[in-house]
């Protein structure tokens, strides 16, 4: 079913909506979920959680791409799930690993002109990952929004997890610049 009719199928407040997302979206929502919970119970919970929030967002938003609304939802639902977990559980230490990576680039989100500042970084971060080549913009990506770990990453794209590490680096670098070059700094 094309993610229109399903959207529709919200706005009609039909629970056949929640089935058609199941089918359709039910694993991409739940590889997200896995990779930053790595708990099998954990992640059907959080996917299950996700088809409730989409059920109660709809009639206020309509999204315009539905795969990657319900994977934002079903990433915040993780990472507040696992921030509740004990430290011991985090991700096997890669949620924390990963979001640190990502600290020493992107600035902290705490000024009085948070909505604003987070809308025109949410742009100059678009804007970047489409300059990547693809190859960087896959590995970016898993690593920074699925939250996989370099070996996941190496393995999923046939390559040496040094270059995976190297890649990471390169582009965060790339992406410092891009930040201070656009006046946003830590």
């Amino acid at each position: 079913m094309e993610d229109q009719n399903i959207v529709d199928l919200y706005w009609a407040r039909s629970e056949t909506a929640i089935a058609e997302t199941e089918n359709k979206y039910g694993r991409y929502c739940g590889f997200i979920a896995y990779n930053i919970l790595h708990s099998r119970e954990d992640s059907e919970e959080c996917v299950s959680d996700t088809w409730m929030k989409a059920w109660n967002a709809m009639p206020e938003a309509r999204p315009g791409r539905l795969r990657a609304f319900l994977g934002k939802i079903t990433r915040n639902l993780a990472l507040n799930r696992l921030e509740a977990a004990s430290a011991e559980k985090r991700g096997e230490g890669q949620v924390p690993l990963a979001l640190e990576e990502l600290a020493e680039v992107i600035p902290a989100a705490d000024t009085a002109d948070r909505i604003a500042d987070e809308m025109a970084l949410t742009e100059l971060l678009d804007r970047f990952l489409g300059s990547l080549t693809p190859e960087k913009r896959k590995i970016f990506l898993q690593r920074y929004w699925y939250l996989s770990s370099v070996a996941q990453i190496a393995s999923n794209l046939g390559i040496s997890q040094s270059k995976v590490k190297m890649t990471l680096h390169r582009v965060r670098n790339e992406l410092k610049q891009c930040l201070e070059n656009e006046g946003i700094g830590l």
